[in-house]
């Protein structure tokens, strides 16, 4: 028995869950692995995220938070932070993504419980946001800026070379630097920063928002209220139909009794802004651990992007990307550089 499996062994049996059965989940974007353990009469998730790749205590810190506000989030069932393993409630594996793939007619109650969810978290009345009582990071200027040089480092060498990326890298994340500059963005509002179909479980047999489990929200941040609503509504891994999204956004307006014209803008901001951030983290995913897989969600990505730009907020980035990007980059690419290459490229 290795160290690693010892670790696992002690928690497992401090948990209750001596001599469990393992079942691997399928893989993700990141370094953390998922096994279902199943006792003699119970199952929970065992989260393996090795502690020099992950840090699990702001997963732990969040999950806490939002189990106790009343979040159908996992409770944390056992904990070894320093080895990076936590032992946590099983919710199942009924995801949106299963449930809406095998139940027709479910999309819209689904779209509308978990627009209410975000609704909840963003009325002041409910306190959700409350940035005294949970320390997060900021999702400020040098952050969205941060993310948006993922597209300059990773996407844009692999479709017109090293060379002329490098003289226009600096260019495109400062037109980014004057887009975020100038939008009417928020920072006091709790954003899960992952918040799709693949991170929400159904659980119909809960009452209310606890009806939408959560997933996935070791990243959260404070910043803009409209950043969740992108990233349900414009989905890299599933499409939403546009009559759909429209009147999930309007319920989400009704409901938050937010400045219209102001949160769309947001929207729109941030939405391209996270999809250049993710076509910058497929083309990584690609070309630095080898899941060429992602690559086929680019067009999507696309297409989400140049609805954004679409916005006067826009325009500058929009004719930017009409210059250099040609359209047939704007989709499934076939990589030029490894990983090795690219990184001495960023780091040059």
């Amino acid at each position: 028995m290795t160290p690693r499996d010892q670790q696992i062994q002690a928690l497992l049996a401090h948990g209750g869950f001596a001599g469990a059965t393992f079942a691997p989940l399928a893989g993700d974007a990141s370094f953390r692995r998922y096994v279902r353990v199943t006792g003699a009469h119970k199952s929970a998730m065992l989260m393996d995220a090795p502690p020099d790749k992950e840090d699990v205590r702001p997963y732990i810190t969040i999950a806490r938070y939002m189990h106790g506000r009343g979040c159908s989030v996992p409770a944390i069932l056992g904990a070894d932070e320093a080895n990076g393993l936590v032992l946590l409630e099983d919710l199942g594996d009924d995801t949106f993504t299963r449930v809406l793939a095998k139940e027709n007619g479910k999309d819209t109650l689904l779209y509308e419980k978990a627009i209410d969810v975000l609704a909840e978290w963003h009325d002041a009345r409910r306190g959700f946001s409350n940035r005294q009582a949970l320390a997060l990071p900021i999702y400020d200027e040098a952050l969205l800026l941060r993310e948006t040089q993922l597209f300059a480092d990773w996407y844009m060498p692999q479709v017109m070379g090293m060379a002329q990326a490098r003289a226009l890298g600096a260019e495109y994340v400062e037109l980014w630097r004057q887009i975020i500059a100038a939008a009417p963005l928020a920072h006091d509002q709790f954003v899960h920063r992952d918040y799709h179909a693949d991170n929400l479980i159904w659980l119909p047999q809960r009452e209310g928002s606890q009806q939408v489990g959560l997933l996935d929200f070791q990243d959260a941040v404070y910043g803009d209220a409209a950043y969740d609503l992108v990233s349900l509504l414009e989905d890299a891994r599933r499409d939403v139909p546009p009559a759909l999204a429209d009147a999930m956004l309007k319920r989400y307006l009704a409901a938050s009794k937010t400045d219209a014209t102001r949160f769309l803008t947001a929207y729109a901001v941030l939405g391209a802004q996270r999809n250049s951030k993710i076509i910058g983290i497929f083309a990584r995913l690609a070309a630095r651990d080898g899941k060429q897989h992602y690559l086929s969600y680019l067009p999507r990505v696309w297409s989400h992007m140049q609805q954004d730009l679409k916005h006067p907020a826009m325009v500058s980035l929009k004719n930017w990307l009409d210059i250099h990007i040609k359209p047939e980059w704007r989709g499934a690419i076939t990589l030029r550089h490894n990983a090795e290459e690219l990184v001495r490229f960023a780091c040059a």
